[in-house]
């Protein structure tokens, strides 16, 4: 794990003019709504005055953010435009000619930087996996030949594909690929040390995903756009972009299937959602940036949530109103002692060192980690276990504690216990919001092995393990 380099500065809550009782609230709150929370930073006034980690989540870990990676690629945007490279009005057939299809209709002719940056291109929804079945090696191919039912610039709808055909854009007009231009602009100077990117086969970084950053990183992200591009008295991106990106340029609809979130209902900017208070960057399952300029606030978030607002709600109802209401020395003290320990609960049970056992994955349930027939060992080891799993998976497991492995790469990390005739584990595949609960039944000989919430690009665990950081083919 990298070590942890400290990008912004410490103060107590109080001295910061936060109430720590807020704070405390806004814990509570998570644990009374069961909110699977895995980081939490706040930072005010440029201070960062809370932090913790739910273990095994800790602070040098990088994340994987999903779309909360749009708003990465909006500010590679912006400096090309600032540098003279791109304009809101260039078209995307003039800036990559090799990628339309002869056949692309004139509505598809008409688009251009800013309908990709605001997702107001005319697909009625998210047109990503039709355009990646219709070009399985060239996604902006497949998202020009995707019909376009509605005028350019008249209608949001969330579409993954014009962040991906955005960074192509980008990288095009300035002769660098993604993660080389943002470690160059933006990462380096800040000292953002390891970020990490996924990649489709092709090698390009996706653009609309797939950015892995810390905790603390997202919160420095966050401090950048609060200060308008400056980053200690240097300017890393232009005001005026920060400006126009972070501002509403088109109403949201309620998305069929989503949940009815007041902040979803704000509206969109340049890759950036609006929201109650202020705006932010958002990626599935709870990863998060908000800004709230008005109380000169950033918080950042990970965690493992079905919906935005179980994160959101909490900090309007308990946080802000701790604004400007510093508490005293000792409400500081608490709860820095209770962050300090924040953990999720390893596997309850039994160790039962002298048991094994051997079992047949049973994959009928559905969104099964593991294809059906693997062969699950556990082999007790050393106060845990090694995990078994097919020919190529070997996992390692604590009794009241977790343990790290990496079988392919990439790390796990795993906690289990025998209850009664079976065997229980968690392997959180911990650059994730995901983990994978096995369950073992000694006595019939089977197994299964499920998500707590299936990673959007795709159920096998092995996938996910691999390292490069390549978690999705051209086509699915």
């Amino acid at each position: 794990m990298p070590s942890q380099r400290a990008l912004l500065p410490r103060s107590a809550p109080a001295a910061s003019g936060v109430s720590s009782r807020a704070i405390a609230a806004l814990l509570d709150r998570f644990e009374a709504r069961s909110v699977e929370c895995h980081s939490l930073m706040v930072v005010r006034h440029g201070h960062v005055v809370a932090e913790g980690w739910w273990a095994p989540y800790s602070a040098g870990r990088p994340r994987l953010l999903y779309s909360l990676t749009k708003s990465f690629t909006s500010v590679a945007a912006g400096l090309a435009i600032a540098d003279g490279l791109l304009s809101l009005e260039d078209r995307v057939v003039d800036v990559l000619p090799g990628h339309v299809p002869a056949d692309v209709s004139e509505r598809g002719r008409r688009l251009t930087v800013h309908h990709l940056l605001s997702m107001t291109t005319g697909h009625r929804a998210d047109s990503l996996a039709e355009a990646w079945e219709l070009e399985p090696g060239d996604l902006v191919r497949g998202f020009l030949r995707v019909p376009f039912p509605e005028a350019e610039g008249t209608l949001h709808a969330y579409d993954n594909a014009t962040t991906f055909v955005l960074a192509r854009m980008v990288e095009r007009v300035t002769g660098r690929d993604l993660p080389e231009l943002l470690d160059e602009r933006l990462f380096t100077p800040m000292g953002i040390e390891h970020a990490e990117w996924d990649r489709v086969a092709s090698g390009a970084a996706f653009g609309f995903h797939g950015l892995h950053l810390t905790t603390e990183a997202v919160a420095a992200f966050g401090e950048l756009l609060l200060r308008e591009g400056l980053w200690g008295g240097r300017r890393l991106v232009p005001r005026e972009w920060v400006r126009l990106a972070t501002r509403r340029h088109v109403e949201t609809p309620q998305v069929e299937g989503w949940s009815e979130n007041p902040d979803a209902l704000c509206g969109y900017g340049y890759q950036f959602w609006m929201s109650r208070h202020g705006y932010r960057g958002e990626g599935a399952f709870g990863q998060m940036c908000l800004v709230v300029p008005s109380h000169d606030l950033v918080v950042a978030v990970t965690g493992a949530v079905p919906h935005g607002e179980a994160i959101l709600d909490p900090l309007w109802e308990c946080l802000l109103p701790g604004m400007d209401q510093a508490g005293s020395t000792r409400d500081d003290e608490i709860l820095a002692e209770r962050l300090r320990r924040l953990s999720l609960a390893p596997m309850p049970g039994s160790a039962a060192p002298e048991r094994s056992a051997e079992a047949r994955l049973d994959a009928s349930a559905g969104d099964s980690a593991l294809p059906g027939g693997t062969t699950v060992i556990v082999d007790p080891v050393d106060g845990g276990w090694l995990l078994r799993l097919g020919t190529s998976l070997d996992v390692e497991a604590g009794h009241g504690e977790w343990r790290e492995s990496s079988p392919l790469g990439r790390p796990v990390v795993a906690t289990g216990a025998w209850q009664g005739d079976t065997f229980v584990a968690d392997l959180y595949v911990i650059t994730t919001a995901h983990r994978v609960r096995l369950v073992v039944d000694a006595g019939a000989g089977t197994a299964v092995a499920t998500w707590n919430t299936v990673p959007l690009t795709g159920p096998d665990l092995v996938l996910h393990l691999r390292s490069p950081l390549m978690t999705r083919p051209d086509v699915a």
